[in-house]
């Protein structure tokens, strides 16, 4: 991290909020594995020494599940210390890297942290970039907030040219447990940021992993702090990444859901196609009003005008069918309250 430049940056804006009884503004999984809660007791008696530094169960758990070599697994404190371990080892100060908007505004917060300049790019237009010259390229698949995932052939093409240009490709998959898609994890010239936040309910357990070849991996394994995973987080995570099936049951609750909170939004705003948990709306104004009649009904949606280039969007995270019931019910009287 660049100490010039700290003083600089901001804090960035998430979801998340546990003020009211229906929290739609985050994105995880209202269900947790069956054995999670029993393999984060049993840490407590080993988490009384150091973990093992080299995490053997969790690194093999990782590349098993992500299909690459243990060795490229860089166990991290969640997906955000993934991103920064990746950003801390590619971009100095006064380089350039490529930051899809809108986007996880993390990315260019890291960028800045390090001294670094985003160059802000569409995210739909961030494949047909020129990835020469700059320190990184940054992709989020599915892309947050929008939902939707890069074309694979267009992602393809645009690997190439980073290899070709010498740049590294950072890939944020933390949604990508959601869709059938395969990872990149493995590929020469990226690095591929994981999370076990969304998928399997458990954000404040703060577990996921960087996976990369070559000489970026070399350089994550020499950045990344020492014991950088505890031992719940190791212990629970590697046990949640062998629930294949719970993983499977999660893709087809969330798809089903999804598509009947999406036929129901669609009654009132604009909807954005989603591959991920979530839903981008186009309210057609600014979202406030509606936000804080919601709020009062304690149902929160995440606030998408604090992305970079939008100015009347809401994200709704997709939960059970009670939750989309009861928003649909809101938003009928809201409508009735707002005209």
């Amino acid at each position: 991290m660049d100490a010039d430049s700290v003083d600089a940056v901001d804090r960035v804006p998430h979801g998340s909020d546990d003020s009211v009884d229906l929290d739609l503004s985050a994105n995880c999984n209202p269900f947790a594995p069956d054995g999670a809660r029993a393999a984060y007791d049993r840490a407590f008696d080993a988490s009384r020494t150091y973990p093992r530094d080299d995490y053997p169960a969790f690194r093999r758990a990782a590349a098993d599940y992500v299909g690459c070599d243990p060795g490229r697994v860089v166990p991290t404190p969640g997906g955000l210390a993934a991103i920064r371990l990746a950003v801390g080892v590619t971009v100095a100060p006064g380089d350039s890297a490529l930051v899809p908007y809108p986007s996880f505004g993390e990315y260019a917060r890291e960028v800045r942290l390090q001294g670094g300049v985003p160059e802000f790019v569409p995210h739909a237009d961030l494949l047909d970039a020129d990835p020469d010259g700059r320190a990184l390229a940054v992709i989020c698949a599915p892309n947050n907030p929008t939902g939707d995932l890069p074309d694979p052939d267009r992602l393809d093409a645009f690997l190439d040219r980073c290899r070709a240009a010498g740049t590294p490709l950072l890939a944020d998959e933390a949604f990508l447990d959601f869709t059938d898609r395969p990872s990149l994890a493995g590929a020469d010239g990226v690095i591929v940021a994981r999370s076990l936040t969304k998928v399997f309910g458990l954000p404040g357990l703060r577990a996921g992993f960087a996976v990369a070849d070559g000489r970026l991996g070399e350089r994550l394994r020499t950045a990344v702090p020492a014991w950088a995973l505890g031992t719940p987080a190791a212990r629970v995570g590697a046990r949640c990444m062998r629930e294949e099936a719970f993983v499977r049951e999660t893709r087809r609750r969330v798809a089903r859901e999804r598509e009947r909170l999406r036929e129901g939004l669609a009654r009132h705003f604009e909807v954005s196609p989603s591959d991920a948990p979530f839903l981008l709306c186009d309210v057609g104004s600014d979202p406030a009003p509606l936000l804080a009649a919601l709020r009062e009904r304690g149902i929160a949606l995440r606030d998408a005008t604090t992305f970079r280039g939008l100015d009347s969007h809401v994200r709704v995270a997709v939960r059970t069918e009670g939750a989309t019931d009861r928003l649909l019910d809101a938003l009928a009287e809201v409508d009735g309250v707002l005209d």
